[in-house]
């Protein structure tokens, strides 16, 4: 059986996010417009797909929207840049300290991130 692997991916998004969405501005104070806005996801998909589900809404069996709002609205291309550097994570809980790790580091760095 194959085992699960988890991929960290970053979504660049349009800068109208920082000016039209409350909070996202609220968790970004460091912002000073000259980066870019980011969305931060972990996936145990490949990041391509799991940006076309943010895009279309993707809506799952259960009925569940596991899309971002964010990234549906504002979500323009993929940063493997920013991501590839990253391989593939064994476990659900690794892959979200990583996807933590990454949005910290990038707002230290003065981009405007969103991540769940």
């Amino acid at each position: 059986m194959v085992k699960t692997q988890y991929h960290i991916y970053v979504i660049e998004l349009s800068k109208k996010v920082f000016t039209e969405n409350a909070k996202f501005r609220a968790v970004n104070p460091q912002f000073n417009g000259v980066l870019e806005c980011l969305y931060v996801g972990m996936t145990s998909k490949t990041p391509k797909a799991r940006f076309l589900q943010h895009k279309t809404g993707y809506i799952n069996k259960k009925g569940h929207k596991l899309s971002s709002n964010i990234v549906q609205k504002y979500g323009s291309y993929l940063r493997p840049s920013l991501y590839n550097h990253i391989g593939p994570i064994a476990t659900r809980a690794e892959a979200l300290k990583m996807e933590a790790a990454l949005s910290l580091d990038l707002r230290r760095q003065r981009y405007a991130v969103w991540f769940n």
